[in-house]
């Protein structure tokens, strides 16, 4: 495939951008790439991909007094760098700090796991959510069931109770 701006040289760069939904793509020979502001990853690309993620946070914290955690002695300004944790405590020590930042990334800050291909198969009762349950309630109440209704509308009211606190 040749290069679509020079159209001499063979591609070897390939570029997909999505703007409103649609793709564009380029296909670039490396002298075109790098005219255009393509250059190749740096060595430092990994930190100023972490520093997108984290937002501003070096300059804020660099500001700000230094909390160190207790066991690694790693400070927040130490993670948003490395993109690393240094121990568990960590969490614990900079949960508030880190809470948006799993959000983002991760997007949610409660872990599910998997199930390994190779483990006995055990079922685990599934949470109940109050969507399950309010669907639950319309198909009791249309088969005209309502002592079970009765009892879903309480377990409805005690998980919304729950989300209240």
């Amino acid at each position: 495939m040749l290069c679509e701006k020079c159209g001499k040289n063979h591609a070897t760069t390939h570029i997909k951008t999505v703007i409103g939904g649609v793709v564009h793509e380029k296909n670039l020979c490396g002298y075109c790439a790098a005219s255009e502001g393509y250059n190749s990853i740096g060595h430092n690309s990994l930190t100023e991909m972490l520093s997108s993620v984290f937002g501003d946070v070096l300059a804020s914290s660099k500001n700000a007094a230094a909390t160190r955690c207790s066991c690694c002695g790693a400070t927040f300004s130490d993670i948003a760098e490395t993109g690393k944790v240094g121990c568990s405590e960590c969490y614990t020590t900079f949960y508030s700090e880190l809470l948006p930042y799993l959000k983002r990334v991760h997007g949610s800050t409660k872990h599910a796991g998997k199930v390994p291909n190779k483990a006995p198969l055990i079922v685990k009762p599934r949470e109940e959510t109050v969507e399950d349950l309010r669907l639950r309630l319309s198909e009791l109440v249309s088969s005209e069931m309502f002592e079970e209704a009765a009892i879903v509308r309480d377990k409805i009211k005690k998980l919304e109770g729950k989300g209240n606190e």
